[in-house]
């Protein structure tokens, strides 16, 4: 069960099949026209007082002129430093994202309704079956919004922190996000699959079975309807899981890269499941700040089409 929020939004599409100058006179004081040597004179001490007055206005003109070369110099150097700053920042920021992911050895695994899963399991988490993945690595904590304001240049989300996990992102804008980043990284990062997501969130070897990603007890390991205060919480605030992942129960719910059939678990492959070929639905997992704990289970599905957005949904890289 879910709240009424998310029930609305999308367990309840579990059951209807997926969820802006004047010049002189020429005379004399006497009134006689002066001679051409007085004349001469007259005129070379006005010349000569222009141009004692442009010394100073030289001099001035000088002091303007190396005030805006410094004024420019100044501005490069501004501009260099802030671009400095930015690359380094920029560089800091990937060069986290690579070290916090976290590699996971393959195993073989139950997935979908297992015992401890079965108190409000619902159909399409049914039947648990044997599922092996290869090994992979996930990052630790999900996406953040300071990694996505570097690759996209924008920040959609409505809880609003650099640490935070990004929200109110599709299906098809992480795929987009996920091309930046590899071009700015020649990484290859992508999203997990479902069989990856779910081993990985039961603590892969490492399992200890518990009903939650980390503990019995949600309220240690995630941000969810009962403690979250209606908003999202910085990644990593929670205890981890066996395999040092955090907030894989609770705060955003993360995009899978499989596709939605409520059915899929009747056939599924055994080894390395991708999800069904066809499909307009995309697999998101995890549960999410808005969720009753039943929807923080480790193996409850939900499923929206690729181009939904939500204040409760993100995602979490793979390699």
């Amino acid at each position: 069960m879910l709240s009424l929020d998310m029930a609305a939004q999308n367990h309840a599409i579990k059951f209807t099949g997926g969820k802006t100058q004047t010049q002189s006179s020429g005379q004399t004081s006497a009134g006689t026209t002066p001679t051409k040597t007085q004349s001469q004179s007259a005129q070379s001490r006005p010349a000569q007082s222009q141009s004692t007055q442009s010394q100073p206005a030289q001099s001035q003109q000088r002091r303007q002129t190396t005030q805006t070369s410094t004024a420019q110099s100044n501005t490069r150097t501004t501009s260099s430093a802030t671009t400095s700053s930015t690359a380094s920042s920029g560089s800091s920021v990937l060069s986290r994202l690579s070290a916090d992911m976290v590699y996971i050895s393959g195993g073989t695994f139950s997935m979908g309704a297992t015992a401890e899963q079965s108190d409000g399991a619902e159909t399409d988490e049914m039947p648990a079956h044997q599922v092996r993945v290869n090994s992979f690595s996930l990052c630790k904590h999900e996406v953040t919004q300071e990694e996505w304001q570097y690759v996209m240049g924008s920040n959609p989300s409505k809880s609003v922190g650099s640490r935070k996990p990004v929200e109110m992102v599709s299906w098809n804008e992480c795929q987009e996000f996920i091309s930046k980043l590899n071009s700015l990284t020649g990484k290859n990062y992508r999203l997990p699959t479902e069989a990856e997501w779910e081993y990985a969130a039961r603590g892969g070897s490492r399992s200890s079975g518990y009903r939650f990603s980390g503990s019995n007890s949600i309220g240690s390991v995630a941000w969810y309807e009962g403690n979250s205060g209606e908003h999202t919480h910085d990644v990593m605030t929670k205890s981890p899981n066996e395999l040092g992942l955090y907030d894989m129960s609770g705060n955003v719910r993360e995009w899978c890269s499989d596709r939605y059939s409520d059915q899929y678990y009747d056939n599924s492959p055994s080894s390395n499941p991708q999800g069904p070929s066809s499909g307009d639905r995309r697999v998101n997992r995890g549960g999410a700040w808005i969720s009753v704990a039943e929807g923080c289970r480790l193996s409850d599905r939900y499923n929206n089409t690729a181009n939904y957005q939500f204040g409760g949904l993100g995602l979490r890289l793979a390699q």
